[in-house]
């Protein structure tokens, strides 16, 4: 098996479709080559605990509601390359992601964490759901299989909070300035939301070296 880390944000719409299309290659490989762990990337580390009202974060970012409508377009339509339907409509405020990625950070624990990650992405940018929110996201951890009561004590505290944010920290120092960004066997980078044809071949070429090497 060949390691892909994947640093991503539950909140990044072009992580969304990234993760779609290679859920895409994969499906279609059948028997992959890559033992996946996920890693946490906030694109909002300063945002507030509370988050705020997603319009205005928008506006604010990108300099007013235009602005913000040309950003999204291409986001738009790569996702409905990719075969998704984003409910911008329904996404009411951006969150602080810290307790997700923590969230994230426990599945992984359980063998639970792309369950988790497809969780987090469906609950956000389909159902609209709030995933800064401690109690919707014990409800998640619930949906995916892990113990919703004690995941909500968990977010009540701060285990692994330091560690979320030296993690994110060190991906920074190692260059990382956006995401999704995909790491193969700690040497080779892919970043942004990478096609399912360029993904087949990936996985052609590792699986062909792994077999040359047995």
């Amino acid at each position: 098996m060949i390691k892909l880390d994947i640093l991503s944000d539950p909140i990044c719409p072009w992580c969304y479709i990234g993760k779609s299309y290679l859920d895409r290659a994969l499906a279609a490989a059948g028997d992959h080559p890559f033992l996946i762990e996920w890693h946490p990337f906030q694109l909002n580390p300063d945002m507030p605990a509370e988050g705020m009202d997603r319009r205005a974060y928008l506006e604010a970012k990108f300099g007013g509601k235009e602005g913000a409508v040309q950003a999204y377009a291409p986001v738009v339509e790569h996702a409905e390359q990719a075969g998704l339907k984003i409910n911008f409509e329904g996404i009411q405020r951006t969150p602080n992601t810290l307790d997700a990625h923590r969230l994230i950070h426990w599945a992984g624990i359980e063998q639970r964490q792309t369950p988790m990650v497809s969780a987090l992405f469906k609950a956000y940018f389909v159902d609209g759901r709030d995933i800064g929110d401690p109690e919707t996201l014990a409800t998640i951890a619930g949906e995916v299989g892990l113990d919703a009561a004690m995941t909500a004590e968990l977010l009540k505290g701060t285990s692994d909070t330091d560690d979320i944010r030296a993690r994110d920290a060190h991906a920074r120092e190692r260059g990382v300035t956006g995401v999704p960004t995909f790491i193969l066997a700690n040497q080779h980078v892919l970043t942004g939301a990478q096609p399912p044809e360029l993904w087949a071949q990936v996985i052609d070429d590792v699986t062909a070296k792994l077999r040359e090497a047995e």
